[in-house]
């Protein structure tokens, strides 16, 4: 997903050549490609990404037009890169995220990434995702998706219990999910569910149905994320009125340790504070590519990209967006070169969050002295810090952005 703001930074030239800091050591980093499809049947209210309903586009943004928009810019992206003396790698992850990609028709979808291989090519074994409503797809979209290369799905399910996907505004009824789920599996794809705990309203009670719910569906992958209020957001307006009650960092916290708890007995294993897998084969290596710090093109309105150290995203509405394409030009708004400072800084912060660590040896002498007293706080795993290498434990994935800090002094 791509967030509303934009950052600031330097101006993007329009020929898209990247400095030749990109190019340095490339062949030896993997490459995969994100597609931001903005565009969702509703705004749910607690949303902050670069969405758009149908009443919210202007002239010149169009859903018919926008996979052959986005088509032109996954060729501008391999002769940016080829013109950069940026080496040709195979695509090794796709995702398509929004938004709601499959409110396109799957035969769009398809296009972009047919678009894609013939730019790149698939590595081998190479993950292809989208992300999809439950009600945003049929068996024959599903089959469709599959036959064109589509490896996996991931359904925004957040909430098994009527009244809390009525808070979140999200269109789809509980009973729609197992259903979507069978036609994936049918069409051979992988299936991953994601939920959303912490709603206002939502007891402990309806939370520990939505986690048993959605294990019932067998997934091979399930996302849980806190809810967060973002300012600007109907939800965050709702509550400001006092028409439903704030969040609870100590709900959130039990709410956590339950899902940790219902998925490891039923034999999915954290890898990511937020993510846990049936196997290590059921990861999503997409987003593992986001957390390495690997070379990631990103296309579409607003949509980030990184390769080499070098960070630009895209016009912001899919009008802007589209008028560069057309133009011939770069859709990048802005970039920025990371310096050393940031590239450690953001490797420490994604790293520590995953299930393999973070070597002690990545680490400036002042994090590897906080070490000792994580540890005796009981958020560092004291086995795998004498290995060398800094693990959250269960506490710890509690209070992961408190580990980052001290890291980090």
């Amino acid at each position: 997903m791509t967030p509303s703001a934009l950052p600031l930074g330097d101006p993007a030239p329009k020929d898209g050549i990247l400095p030749a800091q990109a190019a340095t050591e490339a062949a030896g980093r993997r490459f995969g490609l994100y597609v931001h499809i903005p565009f969702c049947a509703v705004r749910c209210g607690y949303c902050d990404f670069n969405t758009y309903t149908a009443t919210e586009l202007g002239g010149g943004a169009s859903q018919v037009e926008y996979a052959a928009t986005a088509q032109q810019e996954v060729r501008f992206a391999a002769g940016a890169l080829k013109a950069s003396g940026v080496p040709h790698r195979p695509i090794e992850t796709v995702f398509f995220g929004g938004g709601t990609p499959t409110l396109l028709p799957a035969e769009d979808l398809a296009a972009i990434l047919g678009t894609a291989v013939e730019q790149w090519g698939l590595a081998p074994g190479a993950e292809v995702t989208t992300e999809a409503n439950p009600d945003s797809v049929t068996p024959e979209s599903l089959q469709l998706l599959a036959a064109a290369g589509f490896t996996r799905v991931s359904f925004g399910m957040q909430s098994a219990v009527p009244h809390v996907l009525a808070v979140l505004d999200r269109t789809h009824t509980p009973s729609r999910v197992p259903q979507a789920v069978k036609w994936a599996r049918d069409a051979g794809l992988k299936v991953s569910v994601d939920l959303i705990y912490g709603t206002p309203g939502e007891s402990l009670a309806d939370w520990k149905h939505s986690v048993e719910e959605a294990l019932s569906y067998e997934p091979d992958h399930i996302s849980a994320y806190a809810l967060i209020i973002e300012d600007g957001t109907k939800l965050a307006a709702r509550i400001r009125r006092g028409e439903i009650p704030p969040i609870d960092d100590d709900d959130h916290a039990d709410k956590y340790l339950l899902a940790d708890e219902l998925f490891g007995a039923a034999g999915l294993g954290w890898y990511e504070v937020s993510n846990w897998a049936r196997t290590p084969s059921d990861e999503c290596r997409h987003n593992m590519a986001y957390w390495r710090s690997d070379d990631w093109w990103g296309v579409g309105p607003g949509a980030h990209s990184h390769v080499g150290g070098i960070r630009w995203w895209n016009a912001k509405h899919p009008t802007a967006y589209a008028g560069r394409i057309a133009a011939g030009e770069s859709p990048a708004v802005g970039r920025e070169t990371l310096d050393a400072d940031t590239r450690y800084l953001e490797d420490v912060m994604l790293r520590a969050r995953l299930a393999e660590g973070i070597s002690r040896d990545r680490l400036r002498p002042e994090g590897r002295l906080a070490v000792a007293g994580l540890i005796a706080d009981g958020l560092v795993d004291p086995r795998a810090a004498i290995a060398g290498t800094v693990l959250l434990t269960l506490k710890g994935r509690l209070l992961a952005d408190a580990v980052v800090r001290r890291l980090l002094p």
